[in-house]
Formats: structure tokens, sequence, C-alpha cells
């Protein structure tokens, strides 16, 4: 069936890419995206035609029981490309416990149906 979506080509530099995962269901496309950490503030989804763009900046510090620093900063982005299908007027979106899950309904016209047969 090929890909439901299609990562464009990157053309900002960025420090990472969150994991991210799609799926087809019969009303829509669902985007799951990886943002351990982050706040809903610290990140940004931006529709601009057919591409949806993911993107923010995270500035994280801790200290582990060796008292050991570490350090996860910069830019995040993720693109990809919706199917014309999508109605992306629609879109909504949740972060909860550090996924961000967008759900893109499907226009009408998208939509599978079963076609009757006359005669």
């Amino acid at each position: 069936m090929g890909r439901l979506f299609e990562q464009s080509a990157e053309t900002d530099v960025a420090a990472w890419r969150p994991v991210a995962e799609t799926e087809e269901t019969p009303e829509a496309y669902i985007v799951r995206t990886e943002l351990p950490g982050l706040k809903r503030d610290d990140i940004n989804v931006d529709v601009d035609g057919n591409e949806l763009c993911i993107s923010g900046e995270i500035n994280e510090e801790e200290k582990d029981k060796g008292n050991m620093l570490r350090r996860r900063t910069g830019k995040f982005v993720y693109r990809t490309i919706l199917p014309t299908d999508a109605d992306t007027e629609k879109i909504d979106g949740e972060l909860h416990d550090g996924v961000l899950t967008l759900r893109v309904p499907k226009t009408e016209q998208g939509r599978a149906r079963r076609v009757q047969i006359k005669g």
C-alpha cells in the first residue's frame, strides 16, 4: 500500500529528531511522537499546506546518583507530508506521559466506503 506519510527533506539543522510513528484508521491518521520531559509550551505544531511540522527546543539538566550532570539541550524537528485526504483544519493533539498524539481526520471524500452494485 505504500507509506502513509512521507518524510520530507530536512531543511532545518536539528540537534535531534524525536521518534515518531504513524497509523491509519478508517477515520483518521494518527501521529505519535516521543517527547520525554517536554511540556506543552515547549512544543510547536504547525501545518503548512499538507506539511505537518512538530518542533521545539529542550533544555534539560539532571544529576544522577553519582552526582554526574547530564544535559540534553537543543532544537528538534519532525516533518512529514500528510496524505491529500487529510483534513488539516480539524487536527487535534494531546500530550500525555511524554508522548504527543496528533489525530488528523480524513475528509469525507477520503474515507473508505462500499459501492453498491445495481442490476
